[in-house]
């Protein structure tokens, strides 16, 4: 179940806001030096304000791959060369994107509670081959466990979410 949250909150990391994340960048892939490598290996990310990036690459040769990568991104974002960095300014979302992002998140979270689920389903057949050595107070103790951890679960991917659009929605 902690997983399911882990890779929960890993996939909102990369949706685009209309503010500036670090995250955003971290799925794109560049191809420099004939080798594909994802951005993080390649460049350091960092956030300059609430709409601008700072892309400072490890090798100042590899400035113009990373700019290229960027920029055929479906981010929708322009890089341009500053002196040894990249600075890639974060436009302001349009009300489909918007409405195509909340979407992606409505979706995640539904595969999250799905997972989730399959999860409990798991514990309880578990819990079920065991019976036949437990007494029947420890079974019920345990499936009560278990649903109260599944519901704590469920309710936490679900604030995560509540959030990401709230955040979404606000910019």
């Amino acid at each position: 179940m902690e997983a399911a949250i882990d890779a929960l909150s890993r996939e909102l990391s990369k949706l685009r806001t209309g503010r500036a994340s670090a995250g955003m960048l971290d799925h794109i892939i560049i191809e420099a030096h004939g080798i594909k490598s994802p951005l993080s290996h390649l460049a350091v990310v960092s956030v300059i304000d609430a709409h601008t990036l700072s892309v400072t690459p490890y090798d100042p040769d590899s400035l113009k791959e990373l700019e290229r990568g960027i920029a055929s991104s479906p981010l929708g974002l322009n890089p341009s060369i500053e002196g040894q960095r990249l600075i890639a300014a974060v436009p302001p979302l349009t009300k489909e994107h918007v409405q195509a992002m909340c979407k992606i998140v409505v979706k995640a979270s539904e595969d999250v509670k799905q997972s989730i689920r399959r999860a409990r389903q798991k514990a309880f057949d578990t819990i079920k081959k065991a019976s036949s050595s437990m007494p029947k107070d420890d079974v019920k103790r345990l499936e009560k466990e278990v649903d109260e951890m599944t519901k704590k679960f469920v309710k936490s991917a679900e604030d995560m979410c509540k959030a990401k659009e709230k955040e979404i929605k606000g910019s």
